[in-house]
């Protein structure tokens, strides 16, 4: 449903503990503690004193990235809120384009990625190209526009505890409060800020422009959602109906992700001993990993629901993550691929027009008929620039879109 998205290059120094330079120079992270790992889950402070969302735990500066287009790059742990109001970690990545700032500073787009996996491992922050080569040519765009790119990690991925993959609320926190460490990172960015995100970061994206009173005194200038998942209560029976155990991560992700967000849900015994055994496997493993614990398993036997408990659990994911019940007040560009097999062109339309019944004032929406669920990134960057340039970032200046498919 969200998309195989996880070809992960791990960096070197992922496993290292604080190691390299931490926040010196002119982006001021040198005034926070340095980032730690153990393996790939970040440290936290025990216990972690309260704070408000996007306050600076700790960060790492890693310099210059010749990947993107050799902006500097930090690794950045910030508090934020969960779906239940409480204060969490959540991890991120910040890129600032290389040079001097525009007059009245960058712009900042707040970066919600795909699904990766639910092992800490798979956080894209621990990953050269953020998750997936796609994201690479996305972000560098742009940074060459001259905005700055917080991109979130998300509640769970990468730092302790499960990811709460899924749980709206959850992730459109963590893509506010990243923008809001931004700024607590590197001064003078300027107050505009924009979420954007494609398929799980899709719906982030929906769920950040519902909070992004967060950030008081900040400018929302409005979400691009691509591909967002939605249709949240069709996931179960649509995997126990399609047959295809590799469809079954998405729904043991979301399983995992809602119980983290709904107490009454208990996870081992909803599935059962085997399954939740096979569960815990495919927990470890990243997307990318094309999930062998999977062999041999047959979809009725991962989620073994009866029709009752199926419709429940549909009802109680819709609500956690369907981005689509809620009016969003700020402008909305929705961009689908019209040949797109995880997320189906008709659940985008049906997102559109239920958050315009709903009152939302500016939805947009863009098809790109023969894109599947990745090159539409591609084909639709120009589009998304130029919405951003209408709606007070930076001019959008020349564009060429890529029809290209990401790698594998």
């Amino acid at each position: 449903m969200c998309g195989a998205l996880g070809a992960a290059l791990l960096l070197a120094t992922a496993q290292g503990c604080g190691d390299g330079p931490s926040g010196a120079g002119a982006g001021g992270g040198d005034r926070f503690p340095a980032v730690e790992t153990s393996g790939f889950t970040y440290r936290i402070p025990q216990p972690l004193a309260p704070a408000p969302g996007g306050t600076p735990i700790a960060v790492r500066d890693r310099g210059p990235d010749a990947a993107f287009a050799g902006a500097r790059r930090w690794t950045v742990l910030h508090h934020s809120a969960d779906s239940r109001g409480a204060d969490i970690p959540v991890s991120a990545t910040l890129l600032v384009p290389d040079g001097p700032p525009p007059d009245g500073g960058r712009p900042v787009v707040a970066w919600a990625h795909g699904t990766t996996g639910v092992a800490d491992a798979c956080a894209p922050s621990h990953a050269a190209d953020l998750g997936d080569p796609a994201y690479v040519r996305e972000i560098r765009a742009f940074l060459e526009a001259g905005y700055a790119v917080a991109a979130t990690d998300y509640p769970g991925l990468g730092t302790p505890g499960m990811h709460s993959y899924l749980v709206g609320a959850d992730e459109g926190n963590a893509v506010v409060d990243s923008v809001l460490a931004a700024r607590r990172i590197v001064p003078g960015l300027a107050a505009t800020w924009f979420a954007a995100g494609h398929s799980q970061g899709g719906q982030a994206a929906l769920f950040a422009a519902r909070a992004a009173g967060r950030a008081p005194g900040l400018r929302f200038g409005g979400a691009v959602a691509v591909a967002p998942a939605s249709h949240l209560d069709a996931m179960l029976p649509g995997v126990i109906s399609s047959h295809e155990p590799s469809q079954l991560t998405f729904a043991l992700y979301s399983l995992a992700g809602l119980a983290t967000a709904d107490r009454s849900v208990d996870l081992p015994g909803l599935l059962g001993p085997a399954a939740a055994r096979t569960a815990d496997r495919v927990f470890g493993e990243c997307l990318k990993d094309r999930h062998p614990s999977l062999a041999g398993v047959t979809t009725e036997q991962a989620l073994p629901f009866g029709p009752s408990r199926l419709a429940a659990l549909g009802r109680t994911m819709a609500g956690y993550g369907n981005p689509d019940r809620a009016a969003i007040a700020a402008p909305v560009l929705i961009v689908q691929g019209g040949d797109d097999q995880d997320v189906p062109a008709r659940w985008t339309a049906q997102v559109a027009g239920n958050l315009r019944a709903l009152g939302s004032p500016a939805v947009t929406e863009r098809t790109y008929p023969g894109s599947g669920h990745d090159d539409v990134l591609g084909r639709s960057v120009c589009d998304v620039l130029a919405f951003l340039a209408g709606h007070g970032g930076r001019p959008a200046g020349r564009c060429a879109p890529s029809g290209a498919s990401p790698a594998a």
